[in-house]
């Protein structure tokens, strides 16, 4: 099974992007799918449940649907966690 990883992020956060150029790589390491999702576009398109749980505390890491780690990547987690 392909573990699913989603950075939840916002336009102008230079953590965010520094967190998103990590995971794209390591994406490519350890074959994981990479979804970036800017929660300020998500509200603006109707869901506004991610920018009200996550956007206090971005960047926030998502694997398979549940939060990992956040402000930060929690590389030795989820690097042990992908290979469960």
């Amino acid at each position: 099974m392909e573990h699913q990883v989603e950075l939840l992020t916002r336009d102008g956060c230079t953590i965010c992007t520094a967190a998103a150029a990590r995971l794209a790589a390591l994406a490519g390491e350890l074959g994981f799918t990479l979804t970036v999702t800017d929660v300020d576009a998500a509200a603006a398109a109707g869901d506004s449940g991610l920018r009200a749980e996550y956007g206090d505390r971005l960047p926030v890491v998502l694997l398979d649907g549940s939060e990992h780690s956040y402000w930060e990547i929690d590389e030795p987690r989820l690097r042990a966690d992908l290979a469960k």
